[in-house]
């Protein structure tokens, strides 16, 4: 079956500047109408990609393919306005003097039917009405919607998203962000977004992909990244983790806190990843067992910090028993198998 023309490919694609590598032999495919989150620190290499997608930048080496079409390669470009792809930049990029109605046209082709176009993709994000404003006169939310608008009105078969939502404040970030999922999903696009924020990926994400300094760690469903991180690298930077110290033995593990079953065999010394929610604690009376370094609240949960010799374990629970500083806990591990790592995937936790 021949490529949809709307799939994306990237293919051992590297990119420098001022000869410093900033994306390093990166290979990934986003099937037609599926949407790919790549998550990663400031300075990863994850706007640089959407650059090279989108025809702004090109790459040092490798081929970049939308379907069957080479659109970058060693002996081939094609120009950003003939990729037919759209891009929503992080700070929108709205032109102050342009009416909403006249920054969505902005990239429409003169015709009888623009009009309707612009107004049909008004309507479509929920800003029916409001052509007439200028963007100073809307809301951070409003504006980021124009900035959608404006992308989706030549109807691309490939939108990339870098960090739209960052210039939100928490509870509109996460209002603006669901609508954009469901929008997405209903238009059935091919999508790559990029974000520091481990929420924001998982929630816009069929498949998350992990960067770091300029390479793809890991990619997978998100749950997958949460749950089975490929390096502790991955684990950190995909929620909160806390990490224990354990002697394996096949698919168990004996640590300080009891006996934990593993996703996989191992030999000798481990370091296992425990989430916040895979550990439960009682209080207890006495010095003994993991003491309360602090207790946060943050709405749906309390986050419980402990200490248990030199180790740091971080615990969710919807009640914290009048926990203060000082006091002492056993800790219990209650969660799924947990994933363990050997000397030789631990280092850097």
């Amino acid at each position: 079956m021949p490529a949809s023309i709307s799939e994306i490919h990237l293919l051992d694609v590297c990119h420098r500047y001022n000869e410093k590598p900033v994306v390093s032999n990166f290979s990934v495919t986003v099937p037609e109408g599926h949407s790919l989150a790549l998550l990663g620190p400031s300075g990863c290499g994850k706007t640089t990609l959407l650059r090279l997608i989108a025809g702004l930048a090109k790459p040092y080496s490798g081929a970049i393919k939308l379907g069957e079409n080479v659109v970058a390669s060693d002996d081939s470009w094609v120009a950003p306005e003939d990729r037919n792809v759209g891009l929503v930049f992080q700070d929108w990029a709205l032109f102050p003097h342009l009416t909403v109605a006249k920054n969505v046209a902005f990239g429409l082709h003169r015709s009888a039917s623009h009009k309707n176009q612009v107004q049909d993709m008004l309507d479509l994000v929920g800003l029916a009405g409001y052509g007439h404003r200028l963007p100073s006169t809307l809301s951070g939310g409003q504006q980021q919607r124009v900035a959608l608008a404006r992308a989706l009105a030549p109807q691309p078969k490939v939108l990339l998203l870098d960090e739209p939502f960052s210039n939100l404040d928490s509870g509109l970030r996460n209002q603006v962000r669901s609508e954009v999922a469901e929008l997405l999903s209903e238009l059935k696009i091919t999508s790559v977004f990029v974000t520091h924020d481990q929420e924001e990926a998982f929630a816009l994400g069929d498949h998350v992909g992990v960067m770091n300094s300029g390479t793809l760690e890991q990619i997978g469903k998100p749950e997958e990244i949460y749950m089975r991180p490929a390096n502790p690298w991955v684990a950190n930077i995909a929620g909160e983790a806390s990490f224990i110290e354990g002697m394996a033995h096949g698919q168990s593990a004996e640590t300080a806190i009891g006996r934990i079953e593993l996703t996989a065999e191992h030999q000798g010394p481990v370091k296992i990843l425990l989430r916040p929610e895979q550990l439960a604690i009682d209080q207890r009376e006495g010095t003994e067992g993991s003491r309360v370094e602090r207790v946060e609240y943050r709405g749906s949960d309390y986050r419980i910090f402990l200490r248990l010799d030199a180790t740091i374990l971080e615990v969710s629970v919807k009640e914290p028993f009048s926990l203060q500083r000082g006091d002492y806990v056993n800790v219990s591990f209650t969660g799924r198998p947990a994933v363990a790592y050997s000397e030789t995937t631990s280092n850097g936790i």
